[in-house]
């Protein structure tokens, strides 16, 4: 169902399946993080002050208009609760619908075109009042990012129609975006803004997500969230991890450097179509093969891939691929190269 799955096999495994910075953990957190241990044997506060102070300082927001979650799902599963009816575009993160259907929420399934742009006048025509929209921004798994004006126009006709724009931003400080979305769309209300301490800063274990919302919508979140859901060293990191501008802007230029140079080699493998992407991963279409062939064959070389024929939208001919240090990336790229052909 996702990626990261390196405990089902019996070896060890480079894993281009999960997406996740390969600077690695920043080091002085490893330090801060045993300094603040003995932080487990109390509780954490359940306003959660200092986390949220820090990500506002992070995201040039008010303390006010932040919520928080155990990674950016619990905050997607929480906002569900509100609404009548779940709409996403197709392929995306498997938890919008997985979560949707759990809260037997009733789910609308759009889909992308083949340059996985959405169909502006389609939403607009179909969406209604108490209706959440869910968009990936970039989308996972093709990491494509929206267009500025297509943005502005989403909003847009949400706000007309009565319904809410939630954007998962999971990805967000890996692209090169020309604009910061919460900058952007101030002054509407009905938008949550989501993004995660998992993939940028290398914490997957930690869990920890975070969104920009209205403090109107902030304070209705506090009736429907369950107390004490992020744990102390999660609450602790956001002393480091956010004010590190130097890990910031290395990892932002590592990461473009290496999807520029994954993608230039990609482009000339036969028998594969690599899509352009803002994000630290790359989906790729087989034009010989299927995914089960690709997959076992760099299992055999000690390569984990993400599988995509569980994605709604997706059949058994995509694999997608993480960005990871440079030694890796050659390493799967020679071994690509070995069974597609250059």
């Amino acid at each position: 169902m996702h990626g990261g799955d390196i405990y089902s096999h019996n070896k060890k495994v480079i894993d281009f399946s999960s997406n996740i910075n390969p600077l690695g953990v920043m080091p002085e957190l490893k330090e801060y993080l045993i300094k603040c241990f003995d932080e487990v044997s109390v509780y954490p506060d359940i306003k959660y002050r200092r986390l949220k102070k820090n990500i506002a300082d992070y995201l040039n927001v008010e303390p006010s208009q932040v919520v928080a979650g155990n990674g950016a799902v619990e905050i997607i599963n929480n906002f569900i609760l509100f609404f009548d009816r779940v709409v996403v575009f197709t392929p995306c993160f498997s938890e919008y619908v997985l979560r949707a259907k759990a809260l037997n929420k009733e789910v609308r399934k759009f889909k992308y075109d083949s340059n996985f742009e959405i169909a502006i006048e389609e939403l607009k025509n179909n969406i209604r009042p108490k209706d959440l929209i869910i968009l990936g921004n970039p989308n996972n798994p093709n990491g494509k990012r929206i267009d500025r004006e297509v943005l502005i126009n989403l909003a847009v006709i949400t706000q007309e129609k009565g319904a809410f724009l939630m954007l998962d931003e999971a990805f967000y400080e890996f692209c090169p975006y020309d604009y910061d979305s919460i900058e952007l769309l101030k002054n509407f209300d009905d938008i949550c803004i989501i993004r995660a301490a998992t993939k940028f800063f290398a914490l997957p274990g930690i869990r920890l997500g975070y969104a920009k919302v209205s403090a109107n919508w902030a304070e209705r979140y506090k009736e429907i969230e369950l107390p004490w859901s992020i744990n102390s060293f999660a609450d602790a990191a956001t002393e480091i991890i956010f004010k590190n501008k130097d890990y910031i802007k290395k990892s932002k230029e590592y990461i473009n450097e290496e999807r520029q140079y994954m993608l230039n080699i990609l482009s000339k493998i036969k028998n594969i179509v690599a899509y352009k992407t803002d994000a630290n991963f790359i989906l790729i279409k087989l034009l010989k093969y299927d995914e089960d062939f690709i997959y076992n064959r760099l299992l055999e070389k000690g390569i984990l891939i993400r599988k995509c024929s569980n994605i709604d939208g997706l059949d058994k001919s995509y694999i997608r691929i993480a960005i990871k240090s440079r030694e890796y990336n050659d390493l799967i790229l020679k071994e690509l190269i070995d069974i597609l052909g250059e």
